[in-house]
């Protein structure tokens, strides 16, 4: 297996960048962005990595292009994004999963 590059996964740049606004700024109450917002920025991501490399198969298998090293690359950047957008979902449920663990 390959290792994956920070630079393959431009859905965690987005979510770094996102992340670092309210320390940067020193407010981190006002302006801060929700969680829920950084979340569905970056699902939307994914989705867009995948439905280019679909398209970018579906030229290639169409013969629109001839292009192979880029529809290759699209579907292996999809595929990196999905895994990561798995490993994060599968920490949040075990991260729900511990809270609701803890007695009160």
């Amino acid at each position: 297996m390959n290792p994956i590059l920070p630079s393959q996964l431009p859905s965690l740049d987005a979510l770094a960048q996102a992340a670092q606004k309210p320390a940067a700024s020193g407010q981190a109450g006002s302006e801060a962005t929700p969680f829920a917002d950084i979340l569905k920025q970056a699902l939307a991501e994914v989705n867009d990595s995948h439905a280019n490399a679909e398209q970018e198969a579906r030229n290639l298998i169409s013969g629109n292009s001839t292009d192979m090293h880029t529809a290759i690359l699209a579907v292996q950047k999809a595929d990196v994004s999905f895994q990561m957008m798995m490993a994060v979902r599968s920490k949040l449920v075990d991260a729900y999963r511990e809270v609701m663990r803890m007695q009160m």
